[in-house]
């Protein structure tokens, strides 16, 4: 079963959960404000996606710009990095899909294709 760290407002989360929907693809929703990932599970989710942290911030939001974070993140480590993003769910580009093995970030409907398609 997939988990899907979801925010109900946004659009590209909508889209994802519209896509799986139409493939009748199952899945489990946490809210990511509410229920944001631990420092420990992003870093795993960073692992297995293959991708560098700094592709798992809402470069986009309202609290990226709030916080200043474009300039933080130019002289910032990995681990400030997973710091920032575990304490405020906001900061998160959405929606992260896991099924434990394989991570995706954001919705690309050939990214889905190729990683969550079944059969």
């Amino acid at each position: 079963m997939l988990k899907v760290y979801h925010y109900p407002r946004c659009g590209t989360s909508r889209k994802a959960l519209k896509w799986l929907d139409e493939h009748g693809i199952q899945y489990d929703i946490v809210h990511i404000v509410d229920q944001p990932p631990s420092r420990q599970e992003l870093k795993e989710y960073v692992e297995k996606s293959g991708l560098p942290v700094k592709k798992f911030f809402n470069t986009s939001g309202k609290k990226y710009r709030e916080l200043g974070m474009k300039d933080k993140l130019k002289e910032a480590t990995d681990d400030d990095m997973l710091e920032w993003l575990a304490s405020e769910g906001m900061l998160i580009k959405r929606p992260i899909i896991t099924d434990g093995e394989k991570v995706t970030v954001g919705f690309k409907e050939e990214t889905f294709e190729e990683t969550w398609k079944q059969g």
